[in-house]
């Protein structure tokens, strides 16, 4: 590398181990939040613009093909995570050789991969939109919408290993350029090739392919910009280790995205005997949730990168303090959000699909989820830190309780035994449950690293008491609890649910009140002196 990109390396590694935490985590952060809002905008117009067409099947269509997008988009963040969590620490230790070929490294297999993708979806293109939860009425729009898709998935996943490695190494803000740009142009597509064109739902999917390309081009031309790693197929290694550390930092991003996909097919197949507006109405609040959770992932985003510095030059302090703060920042953002979402949540359906049936299913699965939503960022905030630093089994089994262990069998429990108020309930259980289950000690990492059955429960606010080069322990002032309590969790949230879902209208709604987290009753309590007693 040549003089001048050594001395912007070099500034931008001081910028990340010297200024205070806080003020870069939030300097960060900002373009992270407008890119993953952005982002979350333009994922919600297919939805909103399809919607127009005054169709549950095509409505329904859109939601289907949302869990394919998302296995794309775990398959990206695999590559982006894991080569990304890589060059923020060799950065961190001024490596900067072993940095840029991990950067080449993950592009081209993503973009492989990618490929892969999209010549084996074609293929099996019927059985796939079946696979995925299509119903006979819905199949015919299924088929449009996810074949156009499948076109772009070679370069929607290179390009979020892009802004992901752009992320890592301390320059959001290229990020947010590529991501935005490319946001707005499906916007604009979108009512021109469903409309003007009359291409119907396939003109959403063209819009969504068309933006992502351009967001490609503008990453890459990213990466020759700012002192970031350039991308050279020159650089690109054969070599194991290189694939074992993308793996070890990715894996727990496939877990999770992988696994909410599987978790979204499972929710539509419980939803499926219900009718295409019972999917539709699904389809809609995944999406109203995930924009209301796009900020609070951004915010953890703008922490990756400074907890990656930092772990990798040994200044542990700096690591627990962000850590700390993000937790307490994206609870209090959240509980606002929550709030919001139950006082307006029949209006917010409405914007999407002004079906009845639509909205009146779609505002109580919306309530049900506002009212746990504010765990999330506990969780979230844990998960990406164990990531980041290297602690693969531990972020693994979180990300893996949360849309797997715990979701697919609690929403076909719920659905076999409460209907269709299961269904719409089984988000806001899994997030107390998981909540719980975290706190309790399932996937909190040891001093050894290893993921503990057993670990101190927070009853107030988490305090990370110890960062070392072996690992986390996560402590507070509290006993300790096996991870039964998670179902105990689960129970709760789901008679907090549909008690605020039956009972408050937004006409009569306290806006003082706020949802809050459920909290263990005596029994509950009794519960836990119980398997604190069979486990001493």
């Amino acid at each position: 590398m040549d003089n001048h990109m050594d001395a912007q390396q070099e500034q931008k590694f001081h910028q990340m181990t010297e200024t205070p935490v806080s003020r870069l985590i939030c300097r960060l952060a900002l373009p992270c939040v407008i890119s993953m809002l952005v982002t979350s905008f333009y994922n919600m117009a297919d939805t909103f613009f399809v919607g127009m067409l005054k169709s549950n099947s095509a409505t329904g269509a859109v939601g289907v093909v949302f869990s394919l997008m998302a296995i794309i988009q775990a398959v990206g963040f695999f590559f982006g995570h894991g080569s990304g969590n890589f060059i923020s620490r060799e950065l961190g230790k001024q490596n900067y050789e072993e940095a840029s070929n991990m950067a080449a490294t993950g592009f081209f297999a993503a973009m492989a991969a990618g490929l892969l993708i999209c010549l084996l979806g074609q293929l099996f293109l019927e059985p796939l939109a079946m696979l995925l939860g299509s119903t006979a009425t819905i199949l015919p729009y299924t088929k449009a919408y996810l074949q156009v898709i499948l076109f772009g998935a070679p370069w929607m996943t290179s390009s979020l290993v892009l802004n992901n490695q752009l992320r890592y190494q301390g320059s959001a803000a290229y990020a947010m350029v590529g991501i935005t740009s490319g946001a707005v142009l499906n916007i604009a597509l979108d009512p021109l090739l469903i409309f003007t064109f009359r291409l119907g739902v396939a003109g959403a999917a063209w819009a969504t392919i068309v933006s992502q390309f351009v967001s490609f081009c503008l990453l890459l031309a990213g990466c020759a910009r700012g002192g970031n790693l350039h991308i050279h197929i020159s650089r690109v290694q054969r070599k194991l280790p290189y694939y074992v550390q993308i793996v070890r930092g990715g894996l727990p991003s496939l877990a999770r995205q992988g696994l909410a996909s599987v978790a979204t097919i499972c929710l539509n197949r419980a939803a499926g005997p219900y009718g295409d507006a019972a999917i539709a109405a699904m389809g809609v609040v995944q999406r109203i949730m995930m924009f209301g959770g796009s900020a609070m992932i951004g915010f953890g985003q703008g922490f990756q990168p400074v907890c990656g510095f930092n772990y990798g030059a040994k200044l542990y302090q700096r690591v627990k303090d962000g850590f700390g703060f993000c937790v307490k920042s994206s609870t209090v953002f959240l509980l606002a959000v929550s709030t919001l979402g139950f006082i307006f949540a029949p209006q917010l359906i409405a914007l999407f699909r002004d079906d009845p049936e639509v909205i009146e299913i779609g505002t109580k699965a919306l309530r049900f989820q506002c009212a746990t939503l504010c765990l999330s960022g506990w969780i979230v905030m844990t998960n990406m830190m164990l990531q980041t630093i290297g602690k693969t089994a531990g972020a693994t089994l979180i990300a893996m309780s949360r849309q797997g262990i715990f979701f697919i069998p609690l929403v076909y429990i719920l659905s076999h035994t409460l209907g269709l108020t299961g269904v719409e309930a089984a988000q806001a259980a899994l997030w107390a449950q998981r909540s719980v289950a975290l706190m309790s000690g399932k996937g909190c990492p040891e001093a050894t690293g290893a993921p503990s059955m057993r670990c101190r429960a927070v009853t107030s606010s988490p305090r990370l008491t110890g960062v070392s080069g072996a690992g986390t322990v996560i402590q507070s002032r509290s006993r300790t609890y096996s991870t039964a309590s998670a179902y105990q969790g689960a129970s709760l949230a789901v008679k907090a649910a549909q008690a605020l879902s039956t009972r408050a209208a937004p006409r009569s709604w306290d806006s003082s009140q706020k949802p809050m987290p459920p909290r263990p009753s005596s029994r509950a309590n009794a519960a836990f002196s119980a398997m604190e007693a069979a486990s001493s």
